[in-house]
């Protein structure tokens, strides 16, 4: 830590979140990242977070035994409670009772921590899950400060949106608890003008100057451009040839059909799905017979470059109405490795627009398969344009998107009334 780093006016802040490292869930690095920022900047920093579970929705050997877990950092200290995770996404009651559960733990300890440090200056939460909100509200209630909640996904909006909630009074609570979260927060932090405009439209006149746009980062210093020729494409059993790759969740949300069929229509192109999801099942079943699919599983954070470098080209497809309530935080990833991308994704959007400015790949229209399988034909038709896509989209990371910079606004939030 440097001095020129530090601010005058150190903060003590609660910071509650669903994954925090080593957990690899993106959300998860994500808020690792802002922290050590915040810590980098002076702060005093005490996570409640969820002991680490995201690879197999289940915890993690060497984390099981206990309801929760202490451990003190040279920041603060990280306080890992069970998530009461399930195996099936598609149970909602079970994952509604998980999520209420967790969010009733985390909200325990966070009011232990904070009353034991008698003096708070803010709780910073995340959503998903979206109670979440309610929860820090809770801690600020009890223990002082400003309450800033993040949020990564627009819920109900995304579920309701994939037809993974139909129940009208489920959508009615959702939508209350969501109104309520919102109108109890002093800022509710979005990632795009997209979600901030959702968002805006959903709660009173009285708290729309509440909502602002923060950017997730990228670590353009821990992602950067290696080798396509590495050790995970060896492990994958590929060589020269050209790689087409979706990394990340695999949903209902995430249109994947469409890459199934491309791999059908371009059998010299090796498809890659690295990740894991309550879509999976379905997928695999689509692509019976296609030598040219692979499904591998989430990779350790560590081989994070080596994954994102075997992409030639990557893909971002989200279904039609979803990019107004969600903003794929891979974009930021793939570009920092100096990779172009393939988006299937609402137009004039936060992805097509990042794309248009940055001139690192190109968009088309959300659930399209005709329109997606002939762009992609294109794209890998022209290695040398795809190398400059690449290229092109590194330097715009470079240039706009840091997580000092990211760190620094969410610090402004907790200042602005001292």
């Amino acid at each position: 830590m440097t001095e020129s780093h530090m601010t005058a006016s150190p903060l003590r802040l609660v910071v509650l979140c669903p994954h925090f490292a080593p957990d690899i869930a993106p959300t998860g690095v994500v808020m690792t990242r802002i922290v050590e920022e915040l810590a980098a900047r002076g702060h005093e920093l005490h996570v409640v977070t969820a002991l680490p579970w995201y690879r197999d929705h289940a915890i993690e050997s060497g984390w099981t035994g206990r309801l929760w877990r202490t451990e003190k950092t040279t920041w603060g200290s990280i306080t890992r409670v069970h998530p009461f995770p399930g195996k099936s996404k598609r149970n909602l009651l079970r994952r509604a009772a998980g999520f209420a559960a967790f969010s009733l733990l985390v909200g325990l300890r966070g009011i232990s921590v904070g009353i034991r440090r008698r003096r708070i200056d803010g709780v910073l939460a995340m959503s998903p899950p979206l109670t979440l909100g309610l929860t820090g509200w809770l801690v600020r209630l009890v223990c002082g400060g400003r309450l800033v909640f993040n949020i990564q996904d627009v819920f109900p909006d995304a579920a309701v949106e994939t037809g993974a909630i139909t129940n009208r009074r489920i959508i009615g609570v959702a939508r209350w608890l969501e109104r309520v979260s919102y109108h109890r927060s002093d800022r509710v932090v979005l990632l795009s003008d997209d979600l901030a405009a959702n968002v805006r439209a959903k709660v009173a006149p009285l708290y729309q100057h509440n909502v602002c746009v923060i950017p997730n980062f990228v670590d353009a210093a821990a992602i950067q451009p290696i080798d396509r020729r590495n050790a995970y494409r060896d492990a994958l059993g590929i060589g020269d040839e050209t790689v087409v790759m979706y990394a990340g969740n695999v949903g209902f949300s995430q249109s994947l059909e469409l890459l199934v069929a491309a791999a059908r229509q371009l059998p010299d192109v090796q498809v890659v799905i690295n990740g894991d999801g309550s879509a999976l099942e379905d997928l695999r079943a689509q692509a019976t017979g296609l030598s040219n699919v692979h499904f591998v599983g989430y990779q350790p954070i560590e081989r994070l470059a080596d994954v994102l470098a075997t992409g030639d080209l990557h893909v971002v497809p989200l279904r039609r109405g979803l990019a107004r309530v969600s903003v794929p935080s891979k974009t930021y990833s793939i570009l920092a490795a100096g990779r172009p991308i393939l988006a299937a994704i609402d137009p004039g959007t936060e992805v097509p627009r990042i794309l248009a400015a940055s001139g690192a790949g190109r968009s088309v229209e959300p659930d399209n398969e005709a329109a997606f399988v002939a762009e992609l034909t294109a794209m890998v038709a022209d290695a040398d344009a795809l190398r400059a896509m690449g290229e092109s989209g590194r330097q715009w990371v470079m240039r706009h998107v840091s997580p000092a910079a990211v760190a620094q606004q969410y610090e402004s939030l907790f200042l602005a009334d001292r």
